[in-house]
């Protein structure tokens, strides 16, 4: 039971770490330019299709990923200069029809572009094995993401918290009209904090194909879950992102692994069969409602 939970852990930091390179494009340009974006998780589908082509046409995992993130990067630029910065002057009601309409645009697309068949992207042959951890077993693979996720973390850190590129951002969030006359160009930043979310979803994509299924609307219940995290870690925050990342990757993973065990020992087999998955399912909603009654601001707040 002890080799399960901690495997189930480590899963769960895999999966909350992905959980964070979506979240952390999406509380960006969310909590600071204040705009819904629900075609967020559609980028991330483009990038892991662009990936799992690209890594096909060269034999090369590396070379697909990144293909795919510049090419979700290229595509959230022509995104941002065409159709957002229009959006960025609406309502938060024309934000979320535009963008939905933009899913089934990108669904349809991608549809006619590469069938409805989910494509290919296997793992770099040096890391399709196991590697030893104490007494058991781990896909090296997903420790490689691992690696990537907290390095990621480590460095988006730095960037929008230690840099000037940070502050100038902060600071076009909290005052665009102070910032401008202070010479920084604040549209000029508002693009490439969207470009730069576009290529975080694209790695993230791209990282999970080989695990998940490279297919049409795998963007929607990623996207879900994504919002579920900046609205527990706090809008606009990265260092929320990362906290709420973790939990929700973490709750869910051991959720799903641990709630039907536990109940069998309470539950006839096929009824625990039955109420593990569904429980484990609304388990995150029923954490981010507990912890928005005691915090509604989330846990860090970006102007607390």
């Amino acid at each position: 039971m002890t080799q399960l939970v901690f495997e189930q852990a480590l899963n769960g930091l895999q999966f909350g770490l992905m959980l964070f390179l979506l979240a952390a494009g999406l509380t960006l340009v969310f909590g600071i330019m204040d705009c819904i974006n629900l075609a967020h998780g559609s980028l991330y589908m483009v990038g892991a299709y662009f990936a799992a082509v690209a890594a096909q046409a060269a034999d090369s995992f590396w070379i697909g990923l990144g293909a795919g993130v510049a090419g979700a990067a290229v595509l959230g630029l022509v995104l941002e200069l065409s159709l957002f910065r229009q959006l960025y002057r609406r309502d938060h009601l024309s934000q979320v029809l535009a963008t939905f309409g933009l899913i089934l645009i990108a669904n349809e697309a991608v549809r006619m572009i590469w069938g409805a068949q989910p494509l290919p992207l296997n793992p770099p042959d040096a890391l399709a094995g196991p590697v030893e951890i104490g007494t058991f077993f781990y896909p090296a693979y997903r420790l490689v993401i691992i690696a990537f996720g907290l390095g990621v973390a480590g460095l988006l850190y730095l960037l929008v918290a230690r840099s000037r590129v940070g502050m100038w951002v902060r600071a076009g969030a909290a005052n665009r009209e102070m910032t401008e006359a202070l010479g920084v160009n604040v549209q000029g930043l508002f693009t490439a904090v969207f470009v730069f979310g576009a290529g975080l979803c694209a790695l993230a994509g791209g990282l999970l194909g080989p695990l998940l299924a490279v297919q049409i609307g795998m963007g929607e219940s990623v996207l879900i879950l994504a919002f579920v995290v900046i609205i527990i870690g706090g809008i606009g925050s990265i260092r929320g992102a990362l906290v709420g990342s973790l939990i929700v990757g973490t709750v869910d993973t051991l959720g799903r692994a641990l709630l039907p065990t536990l109940l069998r020992a309470a539950l006839p087999a096929d009824a625990a069969a039955t109420l593990g998955p569904a429980l484990a399912s609304i388990l995150i909603y029923l954490l981010m409602a507990a912890i928005l009654f005691f915090r509604p601001q989330g846990l860090f707040p970006a102007r607390a």
